[in-house]
């Protein structure tokens, strides 16, 4: 993490989020960034959209591996067909949440429905990955897809908050993270206000749509802005806004990124790179591509 001064009292970076082009469509990344790897466990966060594909057209992440993090996928319009190693087969929708806990190895695709390709694909949501502590990076890898209906929904005087993972606001998601977690989805009208509570040791907040205020500092769609620790922020949406919040403990030491690989062991990486290599890992039924092993990836995905 680079030096640099905190913004104001209470925010101590700012990240604009990259443009990144992962074959046929375009994301936004904020995490990782030279500024900052982590925040909490999360080390990975891509905004995908809103995009607008050709009739016939879709999504096609061809399944491929990954080591020692849960990826969580959450959609604010459209759908993705997911498949693992595991054997998991379904459709994750709007407000779902897929959490897969990759542990000592998965492998799986993303791909649109030949449905919604006949009709013309539209998507948008937040993928992000959450770093494992070391004692669960060779755990067993698991699946598991909580419908929007199983997630805690607060409201108040024009806020909607939507609890992902972890606690927030007295409530708790029951997506079983592995450390303390905080991620939530927050709709804000124009006006609203809402605190960001120190209860987590790190926070960020990533705003989606809209603009909204943290100690009088404006945050623009696609900038994600990482709160001061131990002091409680506010969040005041000058416009209608979708904001997601979202940090943690801070993990048990360094990160190591290669592609979809994390790790807090370069040998690891290493070994996975190897294993992938060489067709090791276990295969997606029913999709054998696979998407071959860069060469050398400086960021996840690149």
């Amino acid at each position: 993490m680079l030096p640099h001064e905190p913004v104001s009292g209470l925010i101590d970076l700012l990240i604009e989020a990259r443009p990144r082009d992962l074959g046929g469509f375009s994301v936004r990344r904020a995490l990782p960034a030279t500024t900052r790897r982590l925040v909490g466990p999360f080390i990975f966060f891509d905004q995908m959209g809103p995009m607008a594909l050709e009739v016939g057209k879709g999504l096609d992440v061809r399944p491929h591996p990954h080591i020692a993090l849960a990826t969580v996928t959450y959609l604010f319009a459209g759908e993705i067909d997911h498949k693992d190693s595991l054997g998991s087969d379904l459709t994750i929708r709007p407000g779902d949440v897929n959490w897969m806990v990759a542990g000592k190895g998965i492998a799986h695709s993303e791909r649109s429905s030949a449905s919604s390709r006949a009709s013309g694909v539209h998507l948008h949501g937040i993928q992000s990955w959450v770093a494992l502590p070391k004692e669960h990076e060779e755990s067993e890898p698991s699946f598991a897809h909580h419908p929007k209906s199983t997630l805690p929904r607060l409201t108040e005087k024009g806020v909607t908050l939507d609890v992902i993972a972890g606690t927030a606001y007295g409530a708790t998601s029951p997506v079983s993270c592995l450390s303390p977690t905080f991620y939530v989805h927050a709709l804000l009208e124009a006006g609203a206000k809402v605190a960001v509570e120190r209860e987590h040791q790190e926070r960020a907040i990533f705003v989606v749509e809209g603009t909204v205020r943290v100690d009088g500092v404006a945050i623009h769609e696609g900038t994600m802005a990482v709160l001061v620790e131990n002091k409680e922020a506010f969040i005041e949406a000058d416009t209608s806004a979708r904001v997601m919040l979202l940090g943690g403990e801070k993990l048990d030491g360094e990160r190591h990124i290669f592609w979809n690989f994390v790790s807090s062991s370069k040998e690891r990486i290493e070994r996975a790179k190897d294993d992938w290599k060489n067709d090791r890992f276990p295969r997606v039924p029913g999709d054998n591509e696979r998407i071959p092993l860069p060469e050398d990836v400086p960021h996840p995905h690149a």
